[in-house]
């Protein structure tokens, strides 16, 4: 089997945002260049990171001597300067970065950056929020993935009052439209086609549907 080629990633804006996925990024073994203007930000990566330049992303040919061009992706990660924002991912697009993403700031930002034809707007403090929000709204939610057109994949922790009960007792397909994909318990993974399989408390149930009756069954619990 070939081994999967190493892409390569250009971060710019190493605020709280940008410095977290570039390192995050790094520490996966993949090569990043990180930019900013402020070279405090800079050199505090610069052991951390592949690369790590003081530049101007607003400045195309800046821009460019940093060698941006060839790498896969690009992350903006400016945050408050909506200005440099834009400019840095026109800049991007320009000198032919392949893959670009860009946090947004609000909805208006959104819309101006879906007509620069990026590849993928992020709203980190927005899609946080809503995490956090659903968990604090149904304890039992340890963490969810939303994997699209509405469909998520969530991890219910079993209350007591089930322990003991058998998996079809929760009509999951029935009721609900929700599949089992499988439970955690003690850190071991256990299938749970079997209708009969036994539910303990503080199992952790890995279940598939859409929101509406997710959040159906788990105010049942």
């Amino acid at each position: 089997m070939s081994k999967r080629r190493q892409r390569s990633f250009v971060v710019i804006g190493l605020g709280t945002f940008g410095r977290t996925v570039s390192t995050e990024l790094a520490r996966y073994g993949d090569h990043v260049l990180g930019i900013d203007i402020d070279e405090h930000k800079v050199s505090s990566l610069s052991d951390i990171l592949a690369e790590a330049v003081i530049a101007d992303g607003r400045d195309e040919d800046a821009l460019r001597e940093t060698g941006a061009g060839n790498y896969d992706v690009a992350l903006v990660a400016i945050g408050e300067d909506l200005e440099a924002n834009i400019l840095c991912t026109m800049n991007l697009k320009q000198i032919g970065v392949p893959c670009v993403w860009v946090k947004a700031l609000d909805r208006v930002h959104h819309r101006i950056l879906s007509r620069l034809d990026v590849d993928k707007v992020i709203h980190p403090e927005q899609e946080i929020g809503q995490h956090i929000a659903q968990m604090l709204h149904n304890p039992l939610v340890r963490d969810y993935i939303n994997i699209g057109n509405g469909f998520f994949i969530v991890d219910f922790t079993l209350p007591e009052q089930l322990d003991g009960q058998q998996i079809a007792t929760l009509e999951l397909m029935e009721k609900f439209n929700i599949r089992c994909l499988g439970l955690l318990r003690h850190g071991e993974f256990l299938p749970c086609e079997a209708a009969t399989t036994i539910l303990k408390t503080d199992d952790k149930l890995l279940l598939f549907g859409d929101r509406s009756h997710l959040r159906a069954f788990g105010e049942t619990l």
